[in-house]
């Protein structure tokens, strides 16, 4: 019995149900054929045309990526842009895109839970609740530590275990902090809600200057560990975690890991 597009989706969709996405995401199959058989799975954080090569060479028929391709609605599907030529590049080959974003950020055990258990820290209470059946699920973790941290301990551990060389920081080094925001991504939207909660600190990424410069004046550090930085280790993890449940499932499918999709960011 030949194992589609439509078995995987259902699947991850067990785990991170479509429900838990935020009213302005777009989650699910964006292009595809629920019915095709999938042959292989390449995981990335975003569809980039590299990554859209990889899966070709890897003879990939399907891509899973956590960032949405069709995010916003296109006017038009033409050569003449990046999306454009994205689209009818999957489609020439016929390659399937799922993308599992907010819903999969928001999930009890899903990419802020693996974010908190790589850096090692208690596991957390959720920052603003998506689903008011399951107070387990929502944006953003706030964590107590076991035990109070330097702000400095606090930035070599995030550069450590996410595996990053550089990071961005507002505070004083020596500072100890008892209880931290960790909100995946961007997460400026949230930082009320981590001060309400009582955050010493805030780990997340794309943050600007005037919310760091209020915030740190109030006494809040915090730690910019970047889009990508904040996001990728997860993806990788639940790559393991996908292809674990397939083969419980006894579904004989490969999920690759993306070796092209990389930090647009670079630092010298």
């Amino acid at each position: 019995m030949s194992f589609e597009v439509k078995d995987l989706c259902s699947i991850i969709e067990e785990y991170a149900p479509l429900n838990l996405k935020e009213s302005y995401d777009n989650v699910g199959l964006m292009i595809g054929d629920s019915t095709q058989e999938v042959k292989s799975v390449l995981m990335a954080l975003d569809c980039t045309l590299d990554v859209i090569e990889e899966a070709i060479d890897k003879e990939c028929n399907m891509i899973i990526t956590h960032h949405p391709l069709l995010f916003r609605k296109p006017s038009s599907i033409t050569n003449e842009t990046l999306q454009g030529r994205k689209i009818l590049k999957l489609i020439k080959n016929n390659i399937n895109v799922y993308s599992s974003h907010t819903n999969f950020d928001s999930v009890k055990g899903g990419l802020n839970d693996i974010i908190v258990e790589l850096l090692g820290f208690p596991k957390g209470k959720v920052i603003e609740t998506s689903n008011k059946e399951n107070l387990n699920d929502g944006i953003g973790r706030i964590i107590e530590l076991n035990h109070s941290l330097s702000l400095d301990e606090v930035c070599n551990i995030v550069k450590k275990q996410l595996n990053l060389k550089n990071i961005r920081y507002c505070g004083y080094e020596k500072k100890e902090i008892c209880k931290i925001a960790i909100i995946n991504g961007s997460g400026q939207d949230y930082f009320e809600k981590a001060k309400e909660s009582g955050a010493d600190c805030i780990i997340t990424g794309d943050t600007s200057y005037h919310y760091v410069s209020d915030y740190n004046e109030m006494g809040i550090s915090v730690i910019d560990a970047g889009h990508f930085g904040t996001e990728w280790p997860a993806v990788k993890v639940a790559a393991k975690m996908l292809q674990n449940e397939l083969v419980e499932r006894k579904v004989n499918i490969k999920i690759y890991v993306s070796n092209c999709n990389l930090d647009p960011y670079k630092t010298k």
